[in-house]
């Protein structure tokens, strides 16, 4: 169970679009539960597959092509060494060539913050994403899916061990796109099979068990595989429907938190919300739950975390929207690109939006 307090407070996804690795963590630990950043802008290492590809047998990556590379001959030749290592953490950690900013984030004192967050892309996510010589997704493969599970299981166990040396409240969320993508009629990989294997991969998580995802959300089947923090993005639904509003009400009633991805990052639909629009947007959905199931607006309130809707590598709003918006930087330098003076815009409504719901739940 998690032993703090949500309470409306605010954080955000671990892929941001900054080339100023300093700005970047200025600006994550300006949030009340602070992140190490993803960079993918400063290295093709600090993209969100290729540092959890590391040490995975059959993997080799291209930083040339932009490419990361599995071979079934290689992963057979390699499994019997990893196998030996399994004992080993230090295949299972982030190391400086695959993070500009991992050993920096652990650098700082995090011992003031209520909590402090970590983040690995899911073995769905990652099983779709990376195919074998063939194009086929290695997740297709049984015995190279049991071994992927594991991988990441104990990838994500080792980054939650270090964390919490620096934090005790330290939990790592698992960034799983991919399990939007099950329900694809076409996918040799479907969402009961996703579902079984999830549950038990998530019960073998130290820590608190959390999730994030931002693509096609099914908030029901999310909230069944035994999480126990839910980050996605709700500024794509728009309503609540009954039956999304009855699994958040279980889902909270047994202690769980969710993580509200509210305040949208591309320049379109930032452009005409403000914290006082998606403060009543964010208690519509509340409110729906209430009336569907009795379930207090202030508990949900005091069960929930606030987060951008989607990470921003590339505005797919209007570009010229952007400039008229004059984002803010931390720093307050007019040269940074419209994804990070858009960014900056979020976290400042963020900040915003946290205190209205604050004040208005009393938290």
């Amino acid at each position: 169970m998690i032993d703090w307090k949500a309470n409306c407070q605010i954080t955000a996804m671990g892929i941001m679009p900054h080339t100023d690795v300093e700005n970047a963590i200025e600006l994550a630990l300006s949030l009340d539960i602070p992140f190490w950043p993803q960079l993918p802008n400063v290295s093709f290492y600090e993209d969100m597959y290729v540092q959890c590809s590391q040490n995975f047998p059959g993997i080799v990556v291209e930083p040339e092509t932009q490419r990361v590379v599995f071979d079934s001959t290689r992963f057979e030749e390699e499994l019997v060494t990893y196998s030996q290592r399994l004992d080993d953490p230090e295949i299972f950690i982030l190391s400086d060539e695959y993070s500009a900013v991992y050993r920096r984030f652990l650098g700082k004192d995090l011992s003031g913050y209520q909590a402090i967050r970590g983040q690995l892309t899911g073995p769905v996510s990652f099983g779709f994403k990376i195919v074998d010589e063939n194009s086929r997704p290695i997740i297709y493969d049984e015995g190279i899916r049991d071994i992927l599970f594991d991988f990441i299981q104990r990838k994500a166990n080792t980054q939650y061990q270090e964390l919490r040396r620096k934090n005790r409240n330290a939990f790592v969320w698992l960034d799983e796109p991919g399990l939007g993508w099950v329900f694809n009629s076409l996918s040799g990989y479907n969402d009961v099979q996703a579902k079984r294997d999830y549950i038990d991969f998530i019960d073998g998580l130290q820590g608190p068990k959390a999730l994030h995802l931002c693509a096609n959300v099914n908030l029901p089947y999310l909230l069944e595989l035994g999480l126990e923090i839910l980050s996605f993005d709700a500024y794509q639904i728009q309503t609540m429907p009954r039956e999304y509003a009855v699994a958040a009400a279980k889902f909270l009633n047994d202690g769980g938190v969710i993580c509200w991805g509210i305040v949208p990052t591309d320049s379109t639909n930032l452009s005409k919300e403000s914290p006082q629009s998606l403060s009543k947007l964010l208690t519509d959905y509340w409110e729906a739950v209430s009336r569907h199931t009795g379930l207090a607006p202030g508990q949900i309130a005091r069960q929930s975390m606030l987060a951008p809707a989607r990470c921003c590598l590339k505005n797919i709003g209007q570009v010229g929207a952007a400039d008229e918006m004059a984002c803010p930087v931390s720093d307050g330098s007019r040269s940074s690109s419209i994804e990070e003076r858009l960014v900056g815009q979020a976290y400042a409504y963020l900040r915003e939006l946290s205190q209205i719901l604050r004040n208005k739940y009393r938290l």
